[in-house]
């Protein structure tokens, strides 16, 4: 699944709900991507946020050859998952 995931990573926070709901979802479908921690880590905060404009978690960095966009919503990103990873 690592190849598959592979121009993906999750922006969150631990303890925010709808971060909660989309990590449940990536195990459920046996999805592993890079998870970036916005609380705590100021680097990922500022990536998030030069790159998707704004600082609202869970976000989906979504890299591929039609260059990088940012999905937030949480039933948006399992949805997309879902259809393209699962």
């Amino acid at each position: 699944m690592k190849d598959r995931s592979k121009g993906y990573q999750l922006f969150y926070f631990a303890t925010c709900p709808y971060c909660i709901k989309v990590r449940i979802a990536l195990w459920w479908m046996g999805i592993e991507l890079p998870l970036k921690e916005i609380r705590y880590h100021r680097e990922n905060r500022d990536e998030l946020i030069a790159g998707g404009g704004k600082k609202q978690v869970p976000c989906l960095r979504i890299e591929n050859e039609a260059g990088v966009q940012w999905l937030y919503e949480s039933d948006d990103i399992i949805r997309y998952l879902k259809h393209k990873l699962a």
